[in-house]
């Protein structure tokens, strides 16, 4: 997930100027450079260096339960999902220790109304953090049936 987020990401840059946009579906989808400087849904968006030290601190130690919820994992989907979202954290994280901020590229529209462009680790924290729910809901206690 780590290799894929920053090929696309490298991609990205390499392609776009910062606010440049690329149209893959007229009124739908669209390729855009966009910084995010703040976390999901640009929340933390102000602040400057305290905020990106904040959300470096916050994401490693993130990073250190989710880790440790790994090696105490039963079970190969469980281990899967939580890695899906370690490395969508580490994915922003790379950005956030290179450029202070998040490249974002993803970004969906229908006419007048934009959900916030986001890029591949995002998606893979996002999957990951639906598929972990559902398990926990979903997963019966041992013992139970």
């Amino acid at each position: 997930m780590i290799v894929l987020d920053q090929i696309t990401k490298a991609v990205i840059l390499d392609r776009l100027a910062v606010g440049e946009s690329a149209a893959v579906i007229n009124g739908f989808f669209d390729i855009v450079h966009f910084r995010n400087p703040g976390a999901a849904f640009s929340i933390f968006s102000s602040g400057g260096a305290m905020r990106t030290i904040f959300l470096i601190g916050t994401t490693i130690a993130a990073l250190v339960i989710i880790f440790v919820m790994i090696r105490q994992s039963k079970d190969s989907l469980s281990t899967f999902s939580l890695s899906l979202i370690a490395g969508g954290a580490i994915g922003n994280l790379i950005d956030r220790l290179r450029f202070g901020e998040v490249v974002d590229f993803l970004y969906f529209h229908i006419g007048p109304y934009y959900w916030p462009a986001f890029n591949v680790a995002d998606s893979a924290i996002t999957v990951g953090v639906f598929l972990t729910f559902v398990l926990f809901y979903f997963q019966k206690p041992k013992g139970k049936k």
